[in-house]
């Protein structure tokens, strides 16, 4: 079965959290929203059932994705702050905390350069990561 990789932006608002398909790359869309971003993409996954199960029950071809999911900086800072604290963020990125806090709370919106030195910092740590080993 040809599965078509889908970009999912997950994004922060007023009143919780959004998932949502990249505009025009399937001839349908799905949506999710939750407070937390885990209910957003639940809400999200949900939403693609529906969706298939409509098409299937209406006997129209459903074109299978799969999902990569793209967070602005305020959602991956809620989602995994459970990981890692503002602290170690700020060693990992070299953004400061008060700045993290300020986009983690929505006060403050990270330039393109901010975001780019917020996910190269954690690019490395996940290389090390992947790369260590436990004896």
């Amino acid at each position: 079965m040809n599965t078509m990789l889908t970009k999912v932006f997950i994004e922060k608002s007023t009143y919780g959290f959004s998932a949502y398909m990249e505009p025009h790359t399937m001839d349908y869309n799905c949506i999710g929203e939750g407070k937390t971003v885990q209910e957003a993409i639940a809400d999200f996954q949900d939403s693609y059932a529906e969706i298939k199960e409509y098409y299937q029950q209406e006997g129209w071809v459903f074109k299978e994705a799969t999902f990569e999911f793209y967070y602005d900086v305020a959602s991956f800072l809620d989602y995994y702050c459970r990981a890692f604290s503002l602290a170690g963020l700020e060693r990992l990125t070299g953004v400061s905390q008060a700045q993290l806090g300020h986009y983690l709370h929505g006060r403050r919106k990270p330039s393109k350069q901010t975001v780019a030195r917020i996910q190269e910092g954690v690019r490395r740590f996940a290389q090390e990561i992947t790369a260590l080993r436990l004896v």
